[in-house]
């Protein structure tokens, strides 16, 4: 069965995105990343030296099979982002970007009224926009409108672990959203990620869940199995949530009845 992830008219095989920091090094990155099957990993713009002229991250990433997503972490405005995303593209990373306008330095949560100026601003700068937001369907809504070539609504706050908080409002996104739909944020075990694919999600971006696990490599193969578990489950149709039991054998031609 081909179920591959396309946004953009660009198809990935794997519905598993997953970041680049925190991990204890950078071959245990290399080694999770495979470990994953994921096709795209996300790099901050602002975190890793992109002239490449030292050693960084970047040359752990075999980008003939990974495809790279910058992302505008640690970004305050829609100026910065935007200044961010321009300089990923002047640096030859791509004209992709993972756009995140952070409001509050506690919970990272997204300042969406910024976030949706800078979506509107890159799209008409050329960039293929995947905006990191709230769970808030009606603004996943506005900034497809505006461009966006997919939603990211967060699960939790981002390095929370808490798994999905409001899983309705991932349901309603799904179902109302044009583009595709990717749970970032907030995953902490693989069930959270079974759980944002079994509501219809179309991926999952995680970073601190492998990255910060006892064994990355180990919680890597884990989140892998269970997007793909999370995905055939959602395709295959859950049974109706019943009150009251119902035998698991037909009571007709019961022998003695």
């Amino acid at each position: 069965m081909t179920d591959s992830l396309v946004i953009a008219g660009r198809t990935f095989a794997s519905r598993l995105i997953v970041g680049t920091g925190k991990y204890p090094s950078h071959a245990i990155m290399k080694a999770a990343h495979e470990a994953s099957g994921a096709d795209m990993v996300t790099v901050a713009v602002r975190r890793v030296d992109i002239s490449r002229k030292t050693e960084s991250l970047l040359d752990y990433i075999d980008t003939a099979k990974i495809f790279l997503l910058p992302n505008t972490a640690a970004c305050y405005t829609a100026a910065d982002a935007i200044r961010t995303a321009h300089l990923g593209r002047e640096a030859g990373m791509s004209n992709w970007v993972k756009l995140e306008v952070i409001g509050d330095e506690q919970t990272l949560f997204p300042d969406n009224e910024g976030l949706l100026e800078a979506t509107r601003v890159l799209v008409k700068d050329g960039f293929i926009v995947l905006p990191y937001t709230n769970d808030d369907p009606v603004m996943c809504r506005k900034l497809a409108e505006a461009g966006a070539a997919a939603v990211m609504p967060l699960g939790a706050p981002i390095g929370s672990g808490l798994g999905i908080q409001n899983p309705n409002n991932i349901r309603i996104i799904r179902e109302q959203a044009k583009v595709p739909v990717i749970v970032d944020a907030g995953v902490g075990t693989a069930s959270d990620a079974a759980v944002a694919m079994e509501l219809g999600a179309d991926g999952v971006l995680m970073n601190t869940a492998i990255a910060g696990a006892t064994d990355p490599v180990m919680m890597a193969r884990a989140m892998r199995l269970a997007v793909e578990a999370g995905r055939l489950a959602y395709l295959a149709g859950r049974i109706p949530r019943k009150s009251y039991a119902t035998a698991s054998s037909p009571l007709q031609g019961v022998i003695g009845s």
